[in-house]
């Protein structure tokens, strides 16, 4: 009876699998999750991302899990106490473990990648970089998760994650096809260039027509089973706070007083400057002989003149070494054409936003808006804007002449190819 019984239960499992259709004991793929800190040059950020395990041709469809800003300045601030950089980064730490699941933590890959502000610590002071690096990475190894590193990326790579991010936000590479039940490659695949503007460096990476003039810019990526050969090139203390630094050094070299008028600033707006911290960036070439010694206070009284301003921000690069040469941006750096249509983003979008200029509007409203803010005094736009950040306020005027510096002068976009630009 006991064999009989048995069989019995054999049979009725046998019947149960037989109906049961195949997806439905299936185990769905494996959830991973990745975490990333982008550590800028003003400030740094933590990301937490999840995926299946099963890639759709070799590469992973990632959702964003957790966005987390790390208190204070970007970790190149902290030259001078490397041990409190590391520090800086344990409250989103904690918060990342709260969203990640226990039992997946330990296989967790953790990165950090540092950008321009690091860049220019390395080039100024390389023991300390290698400190800040040092002591960021400790932090993160002590939490349960799989450290991969912690290092300073290329131009050419942040150029190049930049390209990859907006795209594959914008579904250029893969789609999901709730027909098909997959990821498809769009038939129509419109690839964008990438604008990037930083605190330190700016950088344009897009898909030449012609071939890349030099290795170092030119990048071969696969993703989703297809290839993609990209330019990407990065300016180093072309950023906008580096920007504005080597603005205030040359206006004060040229005009020497312990009052100097700045174009880019509101009237009525006044901005103390020690000459010591002119010199503590490699972008202001603190050794220029035209730049006294001692740390001499200088107060910059702002004029409020729009086309005095561009003027002066176009002084600040050599504009002039490529001509007409549309396969050259400044500075004599060689680069193929733009082509195509680009997403500017990051300080490109914020100053942009804040003059309401992201919804496609022509060349000739940008100028007229640009020339309308820069007319206004400190007091109409301190009390017109009062939740807005003090130190970035009066900035504005600046920023938006030097996006136009940029765009015009050193990347070659004009009246017709200006539409080509989403903010």
């Amino acid at each position: 009876s006991a064999i009989i019984g048995a069989l019995v239960a054999l049979s009725i499992i046998a019947l149960l699998l037989s109906l049961v259709r195949v997806q439905d004991v299936t185990l769905p793929p494996t959830v991973k999750y990745g975490m990333v800190f982008d550590a800028g040059s003003s400030h740094t950020s933590l990301f937490v991302y999840q995926w299946d395990s099963d890639k759709e041709n070799d590469t992973g469809v990632v959702s964003q899990t957790l966005s987390c800003d790390v208190q204070g300045q970007g970790i190149s601030s902290y030259a001078n106490n490397p041990p409190e950089a590391g520090n800086s980064l344990r409250e989103c730490l904690d918060k990342a473990l709260q969203v990640i699941p226990a039992e997946k933590q330990r296989d967790v890959p953790a990165y950090l990648g540092a950008t321009a502000g690091m860049r220019l610590l390395r080039e100024q002071n390389s023991s300390a970089t290698e400190q800040v690096l040092a002591e960021v990475a400790k932090t993160m190894q002590e939490y349960p998760v799989a450290f991969k590193g912690a290092r300073i990326l290329t131009g050419e790579e942040e150029g190049a994650y930049g390209w990859i991010t907006i795209n594959y936000l914008l579904d250029s590479f893969t789609k999901y096809s709730p027909k098909a039940h997959t990821w498809l490659r769009p038939e129509a695949a419109n690839i964008f260039g990438a604008l990037d503007l930083g605190g330190a460096s700016t950088q344009i990476t897009f898909m030449p027509e012609g071939p890349v003039l030099s290795q170092n810019e030119a990048s071969e990526l696969t993703l989703y089973g297809y290839s993609y050969k990209i330019y990407a090139h990065s300016f180093l203390c072309y950023g906008q706070d580096e920007m504005l630094k080597r603005l205030a050094k040359e206006l004060i070299v040229s005009f020497p007083s312990t009052r100097v008028q700045h174009p880019c600033y509101p009237k009525g707006y006044e901005e103390p400057v020690s000459l010591s911290s002119l010199r503590g960036s490699p972008c202001t070439d603190g050794s220029d002989p035209r730049l006294a010694r001692g740390d001499i206070a200088v107060t910059l009284e702002g004029r409020g003149n729009a086309s005095a301003c561009l003027a002066a921000l176009r002084s600040l690069g050599n504009f002039s070494a490529c001509g007409q040469s549309q396969d050259c941006a400044f500075d004599g750096v060689p680069r193929p054409p733009a082509r195509g249509q680009f997403i500017a983003f990051s300080a490109f979008y914020y100053n942009f936003k804040f003059l309401n200029l992201t919804e496609g509007q022509p060349l000739a409203a940008v100028r007229e808006a640009i020339e309308g803010l820069c007319s206004r005094s400190w007091e109409d736009l301190s009390s017109s804007y009062p939740t807005e950040n003090p130190k970035r306020l009066p900035r504005y005027c600046a920023n938006a002449n030097y996006i136009l510096t940029l765009l015009l002068d050193a990347y070659k976009f004009n009246e017709t190819t200006w539409n080509n630009i989403c903010f």
